[in-house]
């Protein structure tokens, strides 16, 4: 495997001005203008901006035009990449004042370009969390405690082991640690590595990482490394607010219809129910509608904190007029009940919103109180899917929040309902398929309008030859869970063939099938001189991992230390090998969405999943297709454009 060494611009301060994969789409733009013109001009620019996503709906082309001209008179002069990269700087800077500024949020982490600021009570209280839950880990011990008021966590995030460790912190199990590349000195290969591992897991359990590579990581961008650990630490601090974790959630609620609504609610919309829930109770008066401005004064926490441990409370925090000695009063009584101080006064007068996002979560945690006893109980209990239904889930819905669109789904079956989602998805799949006229964007009150949206998702699957005999758009209004489940698989199933089409040395513009990736796996594992093979993607002699692990190997022979694997006859020497292998993948550059038990099961459609994306990477690492390994992760659809051509195989296959 080679190391990626990304794009590189000799200004210092403009290389920092952009992420490598933004680097490396503009590039792109930049060779494709001057290999249709032989030169790029200013005047050549209009019509390339106008068409990115980040302009697309803030200028027109003549607008375009107007800005790039008060700079420079002589639209006919001819500029370089780097003036290339300064023109679309200048752009942005308009369009950031067009648009009144832009606000980052925790609560939906970006990597932006717009803002590299960085908020040190962010990074104070994300150090402090490290070396809390990191304290005693084998590798990192050496390395900690950091002092959050030196670079130390971009230094020490360089290598890649800090960010995996933190991931399985979050959500345990998402790495198999023996993956990790943990040497005192990595060299460029390892380090690479274990950011493509990083990146790829941190997809894996929710993270939006689409403007983030490798490079980035390896540079130790600040603030992209913070918008990283930040999404992490979300979604671990936000873990159990749902109903399959915390069926008592439903008190909160009166009727069944509620509780459909409940399930519908991002984890953060349901925390603020939950402190409302409580603060009606003792009579505060006001509504909490944020994790900022509402929580300024202190007294929404004392009130809660009061109702949840009278125990610990006192009158002189409601007493007090000055909103800094409340806030610290808050933090004594909320430590009482084993909460950590990674927030300090300050950050709660000044309204902080991800670190008393991150407070609220973690009191709910240490003390929800709420009861067992509810009537709703019960109905929570039937509205949560069977075992096969909510892995699935989890797939399809880690899927579609990788490939970068506006929304972010929380609950694949109750976000998808009112179409709009869905048809951002093919929009991003397939651009100019979606008649955006003839969408009704969220959000929508009429029903008749969720199920317009939903025709145009199930006529657009009609056109490119999905299987939906008497299917229509009322189905999925109804959230039928079967039937979404099948059209979001033939839409992965679609693009994953098309993007193996894409490599033509290998396909020479034939459609590829599923027998196609069977026959390139087999005669992988054939020519590297082992003997395994599988009969088809259901051959159930695949649950003990020992194929699979022979797959990589052919494919990249230094990936998989063979002392770690098990012959795969017990439960546990199948888990083990199962973890081993998709982290093991990542590693090397697959997007998979997978769990353990897929592969200890063989659940045929990820089985599929799991050996194109094996088949893609080595396709591309032998030239034969996109010429950044850095994309090798794509076989999930997550291109910088995130389009696949009009012309693909048809999607129907195994069920």
């Amino acid at each position: 495997m080679s190391s990626y060494q990304g794009v590189i611009v000799s200004d210092p301060w403009l290389q920092s001005q952009f992420t490598q994969v933004e680097l490396r789409t503009l590039k792109s733009k930049f060779i494709n203008v001057r290999t249709q013109h032989g030169r790029v001009t200013l005047g050549d620019l209009p019509p390339v901006f106008s068409k990115l996503k980040a302009f697309t709906e803030m200028f027109s082309e003549d607008e375009i035009k107007t800005v790039l001209g008060e700079s420079n008179s002589d639209m006919g002069e001819e500029i370089d990449f780097e003036g290339f990269l300064r023109a679309y700087l200048n752009l942005q800077t308009h369009a950031i004042e067009k648009s009144g500024g832009t606000k980052s949020s925790f609560l939906k982490a970006t990597t932006t370009t717009f803002h590299h600021a960085i908020n040190e009570s962010e990074k104070a209280s994300y150090v402090a969390h490290i070396n809390n839950y990191l304290a005693e880990d084998k590798f990192l011990k050496d390395f900690l405690p950091i002092d959050p008021a030196t670079d130390a966590l971009f230094d020490l995030a360089k290598n890649g082991v800090l960010l995996c460790k933190l991931i399985n912190v979050a959500v345990p199990g998402t790495i198999d640690e023996r993956a990790i590349n943990t040497k005192k000195v990595l060299n460029p290969w390892e380090r690479n590595e274990n950011h493509t591992l990083c990146l790829n897991s941190a997809k894996a359990i929710g993270c939006t990482v689409v403007n983030i590579g490798t490079q980035d990581l390896a540079e130790g961008r600040p603030h992209l490394i913070l918008g990283l650990i930040s999404q992490i630490i979300k979604i671990q601090v936000l873990a159990d607010l749902n109903l399959k974790k915390t069926p008592q959630l439903v008190e909160l609620v009166d009727d069944s219809q509620d509780v459909e609504e409940l399930l519908s609610l991002a984890p953060e919309k349901v925390l603020l129910k939950w402190m409302n829930f409580h603060l009606k109770k003792v009579g505060y008066e006001k509504q909490v509608t944020n994790f900022s401005t509402d929580l300024k004064d202190g007294e929404a926490y004392a009130y809660l904190l009061n109702a949840l441990a009278p125990e610990h409370s006192t009158p002189s925090t409601l007493d007090t007029s000055d909103p800094t000695e409340r806030a610290n009063m808050v933090l004594q009584q909320a430590e009482k009940l084993e909460c950590k101080r990674f927030l300090t006064p300050k950050d709660i007068v000044e309204g902080s919103p991800n670190l008393n996002l991150a407070f609220v979560a973690q009191i709910f945690h240490n003390r929800n109180g709420l009861s067992t006893e509810s009537k709703n109980m019960s109905y929570a209990e039937m509205m949560t899917d069977d075992v096969e239904t909510s892995r699935e889930e989890r797939c399809f819905r880690l899927w579609i929040n990788s490939l970068g669109i506006s929304t972010y789904v929380n609950n694949l079956f109750e976000d998808v309902r009112n179409g709009w989602v869905m048809l951002e998805v093919l929009d991003k799949l397939f651009p100019g398929k979606v008649n955006w006229k003839q969408a009704n964007k969220p959000p929508i009150k009429m029903p008749f309008k969720k199920v317009e949206n939903c025709n145009q998702v199930i006529n657009i699957g009609k056109d490119l030859n999905f299987s939906l005999v008497n299917v229509a758009g009322n189905d999925v209004v109804a959230g039928n869970k079967k039937l979404i489940v099948a059209f979001l698989w033939q839409l992965m199933r679609f693009s994953m063939l098309q993007l193996l089409k894409n490599l033509r040395s290998y396909s020479h513009g034939k459609e590829i099938t599923d027998a196609d990736i069977l026959n390139w796996a087999n005669n992988k594992v054939k020519k590297s001189g082992r003997t395994t093979q599988m009969e088809s993607f259901k051959d159930k002699s695949l649950s003990n991992g020992v194929f699979f692990l022979e797959l990589l190997t052919a494919v990249e022979p230094r990936v998989v230390d063979w002392n770690l694997v098990t012959k795969g006859e017990t439960d546990e020497d199948k888990k083990s090998n199962a973890t081993y292998i998709i982290s093991v993948a990542r590693k090397i550059g697959c997007s998979i969405f997978l769990l353990p038990e897929d592969v200890i099961e063989v659940n045929q459609k990820m089985i599929l999943t799991l050996t194109a994306s094996i088949m893609y990477f080595c396709l591309q690492q032998q030239g034969e297709g996109p010429d950044d390994s850095d994309l090798a992760s794509e076989v999930s659809r997550l291109s910088v454009d995130g389009s696949v051509s009009d012309a693909a195989p048809s999607p129907q296959g195994e069920d």
